[in-house]
């Protein structure tokens, strides 16, 4: 396993806080009860869940440069805010795609809560496992640093060639499984995600959206994931950037949910974003880019595509061709 300057009270607090803040959020989610979450309320949720990351990268940065000094206190946290941008960002993906199995599943707005919560709760399990695994091949086989990056080189130049298709649903491996092997309901039963009947055990729709939202997250996570390694190898930083961006999914779903269209050119800022990390891993052993160009770089692509989405509307970029 990699370097790292988490020690294990840090590694503990942190597994806690994770516990603690969602509890926290499955107790909002039942005061909510079965009413649908406003663009308000979900604007207030994803600024408590980037303050308390910011508020993280403080505290660590304080307790690095009491203990080891002010370089490395500086270098860590840049590597976790660069991170943290990078994941927060891809995730911006993962949220069109459960778009669109919401839409193709016909999930009522108070379901949706639910759903993401429980695909959050997979996803923060699933990526803990697979960002362990990826820090101890990394320490085994340094090559794999190229492997990744290569790969997100070719990922970015498919995401930004025109012509690609939207994922079609109905033909996930995953959903085919369930719908040959599980009894499935044909209709919602309130947030249940299963029930019996006569003895036998049948899965609603919302179960079935669930495990299509966990299974999403971590196909995007081998994009994700590799790109993060390329900003660092410290499995403490590659953790928490990683799970705080997770962690906030839910509440920038439903801020971004009624937005997706007005940000039809983020695709190329992400697939720029891809391509630059992929080039950063391909010439590290030539050509070291700082972290902090790194965090301006992905900083500067993501705000350009952003402002050129506002600026030039979707409709009027079709007008034109």
């Amino acid at each position: 396993m990699a370097e790292s300057i988490g020690n294990l009270w840090w590694w503990v607090g942190f597994a806690v806080f994770v516990v603690v803040a969602i509890v926290v959020d499955l107790v909002a989610l039942e005061k909510k009860g079965g009413r649908a979450v406003t663009a308000r309320q979900a604007l207030a949720w994803s600024a408590l869940w980037v303050s308390l990351a910011l508020i993280f990268c403080a505290i660590l940065w304080g307790w690095l440069d009491h203990s080891v000094g002010r370089e490395v206190a500086n270098l860590k946290a840049t590597e976790f805010l660069t991170g943290y941008l990078i994941e927060k960002s891809l995730s911006v993906d993962n949220i069109f795609v459960f778009l669109m199995i919401f839409t193709a599943f016909v999930v009522p707005a108070e379901q949706q809560k639910k759903a993401l919560i429980v695909g959050v709760i997979l996803a923060v399990v699933l990526r803990a496992v697979m960002i362990l695994i990826g820090a101890w091949l990394i320490s085994q086989f340094s090559w794999i640093l190229y492997v990744f990056g290569a790969f997100l080189l070719v990922t970015g130049i498919k995401m930004a060639l025109p012509g690609e298709h939207e994922p079609d649903i109905e033909q996930n491996p995953v959903l085919k499984w369930m719908r040959g092997h599980l009894k499935i309901l044909p209709q919602y039963d309130g947030d249940r995600l299963s029930v019996w009947k006569d003895g036998v055990r049948w899965f609603t729709p919302l179960f079935v959206v669930v495990v299509l939202i966990g299974v999403t997250d971590v196909i995007f996570a081998v994009d994700s994931i590799p790109a993060i390694f390329a900003v660092t190898t410290d499995p403490f930083i590659v953790m928490t950037s990683n799970i705080f961006a997770i962690l906030g999914l839910r509440a920038l779903y439903f801020l971004l949910a009624d937005m997706a269209s007005r940000f039809h050119l983020l695709k190329y800022g992400l697939a720029a974003v891809l391509c630059f990390i992929g080039v950063k891993m391909l010439i590290v052993k030539w050509f070291h880019i700082p972290v902090f160009v790194s965090l301006g770089a992905v900083a500067g692509i993501l705000a350009v595509s952003i402002v050129a989405s506002l600026l030039r509307p979707e409709q009027a970029t079709a007008g034109n061709r």
